[in-house]
């Protein structure tokens, strides 16, 4: 009787609360920005929720998460479910007019299910197994886990979906596959097949299974995982694993969704290993995307972290994004890397999420833990759990964003460059690495495309403080952009290729680089010229590549001091194109590294090399010119990093970041304004001086 009139009283409190100094609209459109950490009271070595939140509301944090870990703790047996615990926690936040986000707990089982069910554990790849005794060790597909999550979600939907202190549910935690290869995921991975390629001629033939003779002839005969060598079943089983992501938070938001009210939203926490998820098709159901991004810190800070995921994660849907986990004090499993941040650190990370169009940044953690293998991932307050220097640095921040906030929130950007990314060529390369060691045989995958192409110039524009977003081979809307950026595309469709094409036909600008064209969407190579459909767009053609060491360019065309390539060349033959730069080299020198081609009405600069940093630089910066982007910024360089967004206000916001420990001088190149922080009127072509790790806002008059 206690928890129904709980809940009933709660049911009529929400009628009177909803939308009265709510931070969410109806529309789940936050008014601003949410400040605070996770929260895990369940983990004190003694009860002192009073006291945290006293601190926390004395230190001005709007927002905590809490809940994603502790399913032992709401069904500590099997049916016997107890909120009471959490009851009292989300009680005293909404009493204190902090904001809670409520995670579904289903990223680590209790020690019940896998006693009584065993078989939810991971079968890995590569014949190991996983033991209890860490989180993240199910089979997301296991319909025993299935059945048992579903029915905690629903417990705990139908116990606090009326409560008006939660503003948003997060639905699981840091989903992936993980290795998965249970008997029952390969089943799946088959009827997959089955839906997608209809026959097995079809499947023998995209995939070439005639090839040492493993052409299949049943369902059945599909092979497991383990031991596979051919890259059109590794290019699928790595789609499969990124849909069954997909399907999960599908599903679970779908849940959530029954239960929620109009103005609480739904989320998931991604990490920025963005090639391992489909983050388009995972956030179908998704109000929010949020993301845990973690951070060198004192010399080793540069933002490039935070800039990397707040660019793409803002792209996949056109919106503002949370930050769910991000340094507080220091990181690590060990006491290894325990670098806590420099004086100011704290806070200009937090204007840097923004300034990438974060509405929320939260810490993990509130309080650092006093047991465990995150013992040393300290949070906020450090193991004697008294104010400190970094709860200093938090509530100046905080109150900060009380009295700036609504005019930084659902920032927008206008950006006229963008990189194509491509999930399949991540794969596609990890199944026949071009670099790294190992020889002429398997070896493991590295990633080069997330790790090292894409981050190669998402880094450097970030560095000349050039404003980029992220597209998708689905997206509809590249016309907006006038220059595209395109990784090796080792995978792709004729009708990517198409598009490609049609940009530039009708007037886009193109940096493509080496490998591109080369497969099919099957991982198949193409029975043609290379680069395939995209030789008249290139205007050349080649039929040999070389994997080499670093050498230089012949007569140091850019001018630079490292005037080197690497890894890769492919002999080209130009027939439109015009040569930019030659190797230096007696064998390989009437080969162009670099050429540029105009095709109707837009151009094509294509590198047939890994080319150095520098190199790259100058192709971006010379190829922004090119494309006619006015680049106001083109004489602030690194270590001052500028981001310009446009608030709801339509008013232009300029954020400007130090990532030193001396006092940078630099020229706004922009209107006059007022600098938010500071409230201090700023002239067009001012010098300012920013501190050490310091931040300014410019706003626009």
């Amino acid at each position: 009787m206690k928890l129904e009139f709980r809940n009933t009283l709660i049911s009529i409190i929400v009628y009177i609360s909803v939308g009265v100094g709510s931070v969410l609209a109806q529309d789940n459109k936050l008014d601003n920005i949410l400040y605070g950490a996770a929260y895990y009271h369940e983990y004190m070595p003694y009860d002192r929720l009073d006291e945290d939140v006293r601190l926390m509301k004395e230190a001005g944090v709007s927002v905590v998460r809490v809940g994603e870990s502790t399913w032992s703790l709401f069904e500590p047996r099997e049916g016997d479910f107890q909120f009471a615990w959490m009851d009292r926690i989300i009680d005293a936040f909404y009493e204190a007019g902090i904001k809670v986000i409520l995670g579904t707990p289903t990223y680590s089982i209790p020690a019940w299910i896998w006693h009584k069910h065993p078989e939810v554990l991971i079968d890995y790849t590569g014949g190991n197994e996983a033991y209890y005794g860490i989180r993240q060790n199910m089979d997301i597909t296991n319909p025993t886990y299935l059945f048992y999550s579903e029915r905690i979600i629903r417990k705990m939907m139908e116990h606090y979906a009326s409560h008006p202190g939660i503003i948003g549910f997060q639905v699981d935690n840091e989903t992936l596959t993980r290795g998965v290869n249970n008997y029952n995921y390969y089943v799946s991975f088959v009827n997959h097949l089955k839906d997608k390629y209809k026959s097995l001629d079809t499947l023998n033939k995209v995939w070439g299974l005639n090839y040492w003779g493993m052409n299949i002839n049943s369902w059945e005969e599909v092979p497991p995982r383990d031991g596979i060598t051919n890259p059109g079943y590794k290019l699928e089983w790595e789609r499969f694993n990124r849909k069954t992501v997909a399907d999960f938070l599908t599903w679970q938001a779908e849940i959530v969704d029954e239960y929620k009210r109009d103005n609480q939203f739904i989320t998931h926490c991604f990490m920025p290993s963005v090639q391992l998820i489909d983050q388009r098709a995972s956030g179908e159901k998704l109000d929010y995307f949020a993301v845990n991004v973690y951070h060198g810190q004192q010399d080793h800070l540069t933002g490039n972290e935070i800039a990397f995921a707040g660019d793409f994660f803002r792209s996949v849907k056109n919106k503002n994004y949370l930050i769910t986990e991000t340094n507080a004090q220091t990181i690590g499993w060990n006491s290894r890397s325990q670098q806590p941040p420099y004086p100011g650190q704290l806070r200009q990370n937090v204007y840097a999420h923004i300034g990438s169009g974060a509405n929320m940044v939260g810490y993990w953690h509130w309080h650092s833990i006093h047991y465990g293998q995150e013992t040393y991932w300290k949070g906020i307050l450090s193991h004697d759990l008294q104010p400190n220097r970094a709860y200093a640095e938090m509530s100046k921040t905080a109150h900060e964003l009380k009295r700036i906030g609504p005019m930084i929130v659902n920032l927008r950007k206008e950006n006229e460059v963008a990189i194509l990314f491509s999930h399949d060529s991540n794969d596609g390369l990890n199944a026949m690495p071009f670099n790294g060691s190992g020889g002429p045989y398997q070896s493991e995958p590295n990633n080069v495309y997330r790790n090292e192409l894409v981050a190669q110039f998402h880094r450097i524009l970030y560095e000349n403080n050039v404003g980029v977003d992220f597209i998708f081979p689905d997206n509809s809307d590249w016309d907006t952009y006038k220059l595209i950026i395109v990784p090796s595309l080792y995978i792709a469709s004729d009708e990517l290729l198409e598009k490609l094409k049609d940009y530039i036909r009708n007037g886009g600008d193109v940096i493509m680089q080496f490998k591109s064209g080369f497969c099919d969407q099957n991982s198949m190579v193409r029975p043609e010229l290379a680069p395939g459909r995209l030789r008249e767009a290139c205007g050349f053609y080649y039929q040999e590549f070389s994997n080499i060491g670093k050498m230089s360019l012949k007569d140091n065309p850019f001018g630079v001091e490292d005037n080197t390539v690497r890894d890769w060349m492919e002999y080209l033959i130009l027939e439109t194109a015009e040569p930019i730069a030659y190797y230096d080299h007696p064998y390989f020198k009437e080969y162009p590294a670099i050429t540029i081609n105009d095709y109707e009405k837009g151009t094509l600069l294509y590198e047939g090399t890994w080319v150095s940093d520098q190199i790259q630089t100058r192709i971006l910066l010379e190829s922004l010119e090119r494309a006619g982007i006015d680049h106001k910024n083109h004489t602030i360089k690194w270590p001052v990093v500028v981001k310009s967004s446009i608030n709801e206000m339509g008013q232009n916001l300029h954020f400007y970041y130090n990532y030193s420990s001396v006092t940078k001088d630099v020229i706004h190149p922009y209107k006059a304004g007022l600098e938010l922080l500071n409230n201090n009127k700023v002239k067009s072509g001012e010098s300012l001086k920013i501190d050490p790790w310091g931040i300014l806002i410019v706003k626009e008059k």
